[in-house]
């Protein structure tokens, strides 16, 4: 595991969704930010308490050697938001499991993007670093019009926009969305962050299409009740995690053993 203490030296308000928070990392090597366009950090709120203090994950907006610029989402309650609307410079957090998911493989001719807001930073960066020549397709679920106005510009990115659905103030149309969208002939590749819920269809989708795994990284950033979940899956984690482990050994990629864990999820209603 990756780890490394790190000072708040910025806050600014973004908009009235969006917090941003510029960390000075003591020891980046040791940490080891990921260079991807989902790039993320697990950020525990108080650095002694790590890992067993509260804490939770964000996407790395921008990154330049020693400082993290990180775009929090706000949302009426919940630990990071808490820690997002209050915390100031100066104060101290622990940061860990540097990680990253966007791989588009170098044959894709198009990409679709599919986010809600909690990978909107995320998708914001992915945006801001594409290469010219490459048509893609944002669908983004947000709460209202103005949250579209933080997504940069760009001439190769169609937006479609979802307003007012999901982001835990209604069910999500994400996964609907996709399954609509028509895709464009050729290789493509499809990049996903939103509920897990979600996150799974979408899986689902593309797997039934006959897509293969490295032409989709689809991630759930969050869970609908999650508490429910995780006193389920307490229950049951020891012989959820031997189906992760058993496929990892058995030389598997980490994507496709974290698939088979998720399948075992599904089958005993998790």
């Amino acid at each position: 595991m990756s780890f490394s203490p790190a000072s708040v030296v910025e806050t600014a308000e973004l908009s009235r969704r969006l917090r941003r928070i510029v960390l000075r990392v003591d020891d980046p090597p040791a940490l080891g930010v990921r260079p991807g366009g989902d790039s993320a950090v697990g950020v525990y709120f108080c650095a002694d308490d790590h890992p067993d203090g509260e804490g939770r994950n964000y996407s790395v907006r921008h990154h330049d050697g020693a400082l993290i610029t990180l775009d929090v989402v706000v949302h009426s309650r919940g630990p990071g938001t808490d820690w997002a609307a209050s915390v100031t410079p100066g104060a101290r957090v622990g940061l860990d499991h540097a990680r990253s998911w966007y791989r588009p493989p170098a044959g894709a001719q198009w990409q679709l993007l599919a986010s809600d807001m909690s990978g909107l930073p995320a998708a914001a960066r992915i945006i801001e670093e594409l290469p010219a020549g490459v048509p893609v397709t944002l669908i983004v679920e947000v709460l209202a019009k103005d949250d579209l106005d933080y997504l940069p510009r760009h001439p190769g990115v169609t937006v479609i926009p979802r307003v007012g659905t999901g982001n835990g103030s209604a069910p999500s149309t994400l996964a609907a969305a996709v399954r609509e969208f028509r895709l464009p002939p050729g290789c493509g590749y499809c990049w996903f962050a939103g509920e897990a819920a979600e996150s799974r269809a979408v899986r689902k989708y593309l797997r039934g299409l006959g897509w293969t795994a490295d032409r989709y990284d689809i991630t759930g950033y969050w869970r609908e009740d999650s508490a429910a979940w995780d006193v389920r899956f307490a229950e049951v984690s020891d012989d959820l995690l031997t189906v992760y482990e058993r496929a990892l050994a058995e030389g598997k990629s980490d994507k496709l053993a974290f698939e088979e864990f998720d399948d075992a999820c599904e089958r005993i209603g998790l």
